[in-house]
């Protein structure tokens, strides 16, 4: 039975180097997935390629009835600028660009919901901060109470709870446990295999190949993991598979 999101043989490739390999699968309506596998498995050009960022070199991925406004998509912070001035409120503001658009000032229902996001995260009292001096985690709710201003009925998040304290991972978690709740789908790379096994009931294991995808019980057993390192060895060996690299 087709899913939410349909992946279809996909490929993505950097400078001709796979980085996801012929990869097939579905996320399913209101799904909460964890997608693991070794540094340099295709993590989070998977995430990518759903969101639109990378182009498939092979296979496709099909999503019904979703529209680009339909997602909401949290990068790693490696990958945020934050020396640009600005500060939390107007910055958790921009995750109401879907129903705004970009050049309209922001409403005072907008302010309203903006207010209520950050009082979600635990962040009221810092929203004429700038993002540039806040900590790792500080920012982390930042983005987590953009996302819930986007209302995105698919929510993607690259290693969301890296580099943050325990307190701030509960709270975080504990917002991803309502987004589920709530009938969204989400999908999360990890790196935590408890966290993932507590928490997530569906896991993809990759390395840069399918290796495994189902409940994560059965997709993060010991036969599997080690099957993720043997491939992931052929890759700094530099033989074994067409695409390792």
């Amino acid at each position: 039975m087709a899913g939410l999101i349909d992946i279809d043989d996909l490929t993505v490739a950097y400078d001709r180097r796979p980085a996801v390999h012929h990869l097939s699968g579905s996320f399913a309506q209101g799904s909460l997935t964890a997608v693991v596998g070794p540094n340099g498995a295709g993590k989070s050009t998977l995430l990518k390629s759903i969101v639109g960022l990378l182009r498939p070199s092979q296979g496709r991925i099909a999503m019904r009835g979703i529209a680009h406004r339909d997602l909401a998509y949290l990068p790693q912070q490696a990958e945020i600028d934050r020396s640009f001035p600005i500060d939390v409120a107007d910055t958790v503001a921009l995750g109401l660009w879907n129903g705004t658009g970009i050049w309209k000032a922001v409403t005072g229902e907008g302010r309203r919901r903006t207010a209520a996001a950050l009082a979600r995260v635990g962040l009221e009292s810092f929203a004429r901060h700038p993002i540039g001096n806040l900590s790792v985690g500080q920012f982390q709710r930042v983005l987590f109470a953009r996302i819930i201003l986007q209302d995105a009925r698919v929510i993607l998040l690259d290693e969301p709870f890296a580099a943050i304290d325990e307190r701030t991972t509960a709270d975080l978690l504990a917002i991803v446990k309502r987004w589920h709740e709530e009938g969204r789908t989400v999908i999360a790379v990890l790196h935590d295999m408890n966290e993932v096994r507590e928490h997530f009931p569906e896991t993809l294991l990759i390395a840069r190949e399918l290796v495994a995808w189902g409940p994560t019980g059965e997709a993060l057993t010991d036969e599997m993991l080690a099957r993720a390192r043997a491939i992931a060895r052929t890759w700094t060996n530099g033989h074994g598979r067409e695409h390792a690299a």
